[in-house]
């Protein structure tokens, strides 16, 4: 499994520059979107953490790692999103100014860099459900991170920061019903991951 470690050790990598980046800049420009979108990448980052941690330690280890991994990209990721919903609804009737600058700037690096970080999982996730649903959720982050982009423009041309809010909402009611919907169709070999190799005859025959 070395060749698929070192992938997904580079997503890690990747994934962490895009939430310390997407959280300072969210907090500094006061971007809900950017917020929204940083926790997100949290959740994944915390998901490949032990998808990689699954692929070096032993095999019985590995499913318990694997199903917090799912945990994490779905269930945590839910509930995130509700909650984060729930302050946005909560903004709307308390807007406050937002950097649109920023949020334009960083939105657009964090879409590249997503970007990045689903191509590293493209051939790993093609004989794992664990990471399959990293992969499906990274390839929606390049669509996701632009949301603050397209954010940042509505706040920067109209003055309005409710705009920011409205994304940011708009945001968390896809992750929900994109999440969900994974969840519901991959759930047994999600909850029961037993397929922990790469797809090649010779480890799937010593499986």
């Amino acid at each position: 499994m070395a060749h698929h470690q070192k992938a997904v050790a580079a997503a890690v990598a990747v994934n962490s520059a895009i939430f310390v980046v997407e959280a300072i800049a969210g907090y500094q420009a006061n971007s809900l979107s950017l917020i929204m979108d940083s926790i997100h990448n949290l959740s994944d980052e915390l998901a490949l953490i032990f998808i990689y941690l699954a692929f070096v330690l032993s095999q019985g280890v590995s499913r318990h790692l694997l199903r917090s991994a799912n945990i994490f990209n779905s269930v945590g990721l839910i509930l995130v999103s509700a909650v984060l919903l729930w302050q946005s609804v909560e903004r709307l009737s308390q807007p406050m100014p937002v950097q649109g600058i920023i949020a334009i700037a960083v939105g657009i690096a964090a879409a590249a860099a997503n970007w990045s970080v689903a191509r590293l999982l493209l051939n790993p996730g093609r004989n794992n459900a664990a990471i399959r649903l990293a992969y499906i959720h990274n390839m929606g982050d390049v669509y996701v991170s632009l949301a603050p982009v397209a954010a940042g423009l509505l706040v920067t041309v109209t003055g309005y920061a409710i705009f920011d809010t409205m994304i940011a909402a708009a945001i968390a009611v896809w992750f929900i019903a994109s999440t969900g919907k994974e969840v519901l169709q991959s759930h047994e070999e999600l909850i029961w991951p037993e397929k922990i190799v790469c797809g090649h005859p010779e480890h799937i025959a010593r499986n």
